[in-house]
């Protein structure tokens, strides 16, 4: 019995490393684990064979108990070449299980990485649990008579690995098989040498006497409830379309595909009978703008992309503050700048996503913190981009947008109505519309339909009259409009809950003297890192924002509580300016910029160092004073 386990699958990028992982965390889901997954691809569409850059991995973390992040290293790699050996050893702990497919470790291919010796057989692997298996040779004898090549009947030799897994970790093969039965029903020889791997890898660990024991880990305690096992695009696709049907109209989304974003595209394209109209743009700009058009039309107007493409959307993007209409603008941030990384993750998009517009364009911004987050982060930015007419980001990463985690799906009468509020009749004193006329809740200005009788108005860049939304050039009204804009988002703060800080010891007097201050996806890995340290005795307080714009109105007294803030960020430190800039505290920055999500051993290591080093600074003050 274990409590917890790490698996990484690793093999080319044609080796089905993807769906083996996705198979095995499906079933994981289905038996009641808590789950956090970390796909890892090439960027190439087909990268050199057996090359490292070539190399693709999933890496599953379950548990019997609420996990935080996929994890760091792995308790058990499954190598398909030496390529992926050599990529991904450095993160199998000691001890570890490694099954390596022999038929790959070819002289070829231990060239091509750099190999002057075959691992299996030098002794460097003697830390570990190695299994060196013929996986390929014993699925090609598997599947000889349905007439297959050799190319195609290796092909499934990722379904035999799938196969032994889970006989090693004692799972139900009966939903594998069904799966493969209905991915390949049009195929018929591909489903049957897939499905008879699949029991040939099941048969081999149950049968042969490889494998001394055999692992099991129990469901995790998880509120009450329906789950499925979600990633943070598929989440956010749903959120946007209960959010639509909670509003009453009709969602469209205008695209351009790009990694890691394009899954949404994918999945709302699927929901059309939701009253969803999808759009694949001829670029960037094209996208923005149909989505703005759609809003202007009394549609709620959706369009994502990535950084690169948010960078061509940021002109539409002003348009639509200065309009004044409904937008939701999802930024899956990737490591950058220009191309950079595309299939790796980063939250360097911060600062573009506040201020990346010209002239003084407030937009609000809301970052998940999780895969499943995704959904409600979508919900409560339709909701205010509808009731306070104004464009509004949502920041996801790659790492969100690709893993996925048990999501409990809400029952609808959970989620409030939103009311998109039409203006169907003439607001002014002479029966008139004044279309700059404002809410004096919200600051919103009417939304009307186009062809509505009476309500006839004028829209456009230029800068609008404050009431009748007619082209104004005069100063003091172009400073009163700037105003108000900004006036409008921070009235959006009303709707932002205070920061709640976790600090065990705080109303005792025992608190924490640091805190841990995230935002988006450093959630997972910051919060486990913390929990850790409590387990040792150490004092951390954790707080963690999902508006960074408008900023919760307790955040400036919470920094001020503690002796150091600490900010972990996939960035260079954007957060961290941002809240040294506005409350004048000495914010430090943690940032990792690798592509990966921050290593929960290093962050311990690293803020571990920190509080002892603001502990021994206060009981010098406090001896000094004595």
């Amino acid at each position: 019995m274990l409590n917890r386990v790490v698996i990484r699958f690793a093999g080319d990028s044609g080796d089905g490393m993807q769906l083996t992982g996705d198979r095995f965390t499906a079933e994981a889901a289905s038996f009641g684990n808590d789950i956090s997954t970390l796909p890892n691809f090439p960027a190439e569409i087909r990268a050199p064979q057996g090359t490292i850059p070539g190399v693709s991995s999933f890496q599953l973390h379950f548990a019997d108990f609420d996990i935080m992040t996929p994890g760091d290293t792995a308790d058990v790699l499954v190598a398909m070449n030496p390529a992926a050996l050599k990529a991904n050893l450095a993160q199998v702990r000691r001890g570890g299980l490694i099954i390596a497919d022999t038929a790959e470790f070819t002289k070829r291919n231990l060239a091509k990485v750099g190999y002057e010796a075959n691992p299996l057989e030098d002794g460097s692997l003697d830390d570990y649990q190695l299994h060196a298996l013929d996986l390929t040779g014993m699925t090609v004898a598997a599947v000889k008579d349905f007439g297959l090549t050799r190319k195609d009947s290796s092909r499934a030799k990722n379904m035999f690995a799938l196969g032994l897994l889970t006989w090693l970790f004692n799972r139900d093969t009966q939903a594998t098989l069904d799966f493969l039965s209905e991915k390949f029903a049009n195929k018929p020889q591909i489903r049957d040498s897939n499905i008879t791997a699949f029991r040939t890898g099941f048969a081999f660990g149950e049968t042969t006497e490889t494998f001394a024991v055999t692992y099991q880990v129990a469901p995790a305690p998880l509120r009450e409830g329906r789950y499925r096992q979600i990633s943070g695009n598929v989440a956010l696709s749903y959120g946007l379309v209960t959010a639509a049907q909670k509003a009453g109209i009709p969602l469209f989304f205008g695209a351009y595909p790009i990694t890691p974003a394009s899954d949404i595209l994918h999945t709302l394209s699927k929901l059309k009978r939701f009253n969803v109209m999808t759009f694949q743009a001829e670029d960037e700009i094209a996208a923005a703008g149909s989505a703005l058009g759609a809003s202007f039309a009394g549609r709620l107007g959706v369009t994502a992309s990535s950084g690169p493409g948010i960078a061509l959307k940021s002109e539409t993007i002003s348009l639509a503050v200065m309009t004044e209409l409904p937008m939701v603008i999802v930024d899956v941030q990737r490591a950058g700048p220009s191309t950079g990384m595309p299939t790796k993750t980063e939250q360097a998009d911060l600062l573009m996503a506040l201020f990346g517009r010209h002239g003084e364009a407030p937009v609000p911004v809301i970052a998940a913190q999780s895969p499943s987050d995704c959904f409600t982060a979508a919900v409560e930015a339709t909701r205010v981009a509808l009731e306070y007419r104004t464009p509004v980001f949502v920041l996801t990463d790659g790492y969100l947008a690709n893993g996925a985690e048990p999501w409990r799906v809400p029952l609808l009468d959970e989620i409030p109505a939103i009311d998109p509020n039409f203006t169907t009749e003439p607001n002014g004193e002479k029966g008139d519309f004044l279309p700059y006329l404002r809410d004096e809740e919200t600051l919103a200005r009417p939304w009307a339909v186009p062809g509505t009788p009476g309500l006839e108005h004028r829209l456009g860049g230029i800068e609008k009259d404050s009431r009748t939304g007619n082209i104004s050039y005069d100063p003091a009204n172009h400073a009163l409009m700037t105003d108000t804009r900004q006036a409008k988002v921070e009235r959006v703060g009303r709707l932002v809950p205070p920061v709640e800080v976790d600090d065990p010891g705080r109303e005792s007097g025992e608190g924490a003297r640091v805190l841990v201050l995230g935002w988006g996806s450093t959630y997972g890995p910051a919060l486990a890192t913390v929990r850790r340290m409590r387990k040792q005795g150490i004092k951390v307080a954790h707080a963690h924002l999902r508006w960074v714009n408008p900023f919760p109105a307790n955040l400036g007294d919470v920094l001020r509580a503690y002796d150091r803030v600490v900010v972990p960020e996939m960035n260079l430190g954007q957060l961290a300016m941002l809240l040294r800039a506005k409350y004048l505290v000495d914010v430090r920055s943690y940032s990792r910029v690798r592509g990966l999500p921050i290593s929960v051993d290093e962050f311990e290591a690293d803020l571990t160092a920190v509080v002892r080093e603001v502990e021994s600074a206060a009981a010098a003050s406090e001896g000094a004073q004595q």
